[in-house]
């Protein structure tokens, strides 16, 4: 259901004309509107040259392998994220020379690579992130996947892996959720992660595009993403030291090297007694993202009027699903102005200077809603008097959320899985 549009608005997922200038154009092509990239849609194939586009799997050659042996399930109390694993996983190998092959659920197991495998060497790699919930009604329910098969597919255009119909590999990811539904947490403040993961296996040293690949997902009971509990408010450490990502990047795309690049910074920031890092960008010091998390900031901006911003899409910030989520959730309500604009240091500390700040938050599929309380900059810890402020709207939307996940899209075939009426946010037309 699509909301009526703001006139002079930009969409959410807004791509400014010079950082879009910057991307590669089948990358570009693959983020354009349905109406311009048309042939060139991921789902159909993206112009990854005559040779190389390979037919997809389909989810009807689906080879199912049970395992024989059952793990314990554990204790959703005391689940630490993403270290426990169900029993199934889900395979697809692909080569240049015979394309996909059927994909395969069977039961979890380690991979066998060549030494020499290119995601091992140069990183050509990407993964996903989403959940399954189990409602109120007993039944599970994914997400909107949609928005993560669509990320996943230009990732991996812009890595040089194949292409595939993103509706057969969730149809293949509904399937193996169903195998492993006994999993999915009967709580409301644990889930199911969902992980695919896409890898070049090519078996040579050489820094060129892969001509073989594989394609898996594991599931991962999960909890509370951070240690201090689901919604208790972190501090951050910003620092120009080290930078996320930058113009003409792979910032808006979901793949480990942005993230193990990161891991000397957050130890830094741990060392200054802070728990994440808050990515600044620019001469500048433009706010762009915390840790893993998009960011948010509820304030009364510049002009007096009472604003929720987040980073623009303009290529160097992951485009969220929970962030999304969020634009389009407050543009419907329609109580606040709602806004992708560029923020700095320097507009948060005048903005803290006159109480302007109401509440600053992260948001993420693995933590949903992370409130932000301290932020370490310039050897001073400035105060986000977020929790002061309730944090009404950060709490309101986790709540919202929550609702949504409990009602989305229900993974068929079983009385238990059974389909249930979507819940659609939409495509929200905000102002920026």
């Amino acid at each position: 259901m699509l909301q009526p549009q703001v006139p002079g608005a930009r969409p959410a997922s807004y791509l400014s004309p010079h950082r879009a200038a910057l991307l590669p154009r089948s990358l570009a092509m693959a983020c354009a509107p349905s109406s311009a990239r048309a042939r060139q849609d991921c789902s159909n194939g993206c112009p990854l040259g005559p040779k190389e586009v390979a037919e997809t799997f389909k989810a009807k050659d689906l080879i199912i392998t049970p395992a024989t042996i059952l793990k314990e399930k554990p204790d959703p109390s005391s689940l630490v994220f993403g270290t426990v694993f169900t029993d199934h996983m889900l395979t697809v190998a692909w080569s240049s020379e015979s394309g996909w092959e059927k994909p395969h659920i069977k039961p979890f197991e380690n991979l066998s690579l060549h030494p020499a495998a290119s995601a091992l060497h140069y990183a050509v790699e990407l993964f996903e992130g989403l959940k399954a919930f189990r409602g109120v009604d007993n039944k599970i329910r994914l997400f909107r996947p949609d928005l993560n098969m669509h990320r996943m597919c230009r990732s991996a255009v812009r890595s040089t892996l194949p292409v595939f119909d993103q509706e057969e590999l969730l149809e293949c990811i509904q399937q193996l959720v169903r195998l492993d539904q006994e999993w999915v947490p009967h709580s409301t403040s644990a889930s199911l992660y969902i992980r695919p993961t896409f890898i070049g296996t090519e078996p040579s040293l050489g820094v060129k595009k892969p001509t073989k690949a594989l394609l898996f997902v594991i599931l991962s009971p999960v909890g509370p993403y951070f240690s201090s509990g689901t919604f208790n408010p972190v501090s951050l450490w910003a620092d120009l030291k080290y930078v996320r990502a930058w113009e003409g990047g792979t910032g808006d795309c979901k793949m480990g090297g942005n993230y193990g690049s990161s891991l000397l910074a957050q130890c830094e920031a741990m060392a200054h007694g802070c728990q994440q890092v808050l990515w600044l960008y620019g001469k500048d010091n433009q706010i762009t993202e915390v840790g893993t998390m998009n960011l948010f900031l509820y304030w009364i901006n510049e002009d007096g009027e009472e604003e929720l911003a987040t980073p623009p899409l303009d290529g160097i910030i992951l485009p969220g699903v929970t962030r999304q989520s969020i634009l389009e959730l407050t543009c419907k309500w329609g109580e606040f102005k709602v806004s992708e604009r560029y923020l700095t240091m320097d507009d948060l500390t005048t903005a803290l200077e006159g109480n302007r700040v109401k509440e600053m938050f992260g948001s993420g599929t693995a933590c949903i809603v992370c409130p932000v309380s301290e932020i370490l900059f310039k050897g001073q810890m400035l105060h986000i008097p977020t929790m002061e402020n309730g944090p009404k709207l950060a709490s309101r939307i986790l709540e919202k959320l929550a609702d949504i996940q409990d009602a989305d899209t229900a993974v068929p075939g079983s009385e238990q899985l059974e389909p249930a009426p979507h819940t659609a946010l939409g495509t929200a037309q905000c102002e920026n």
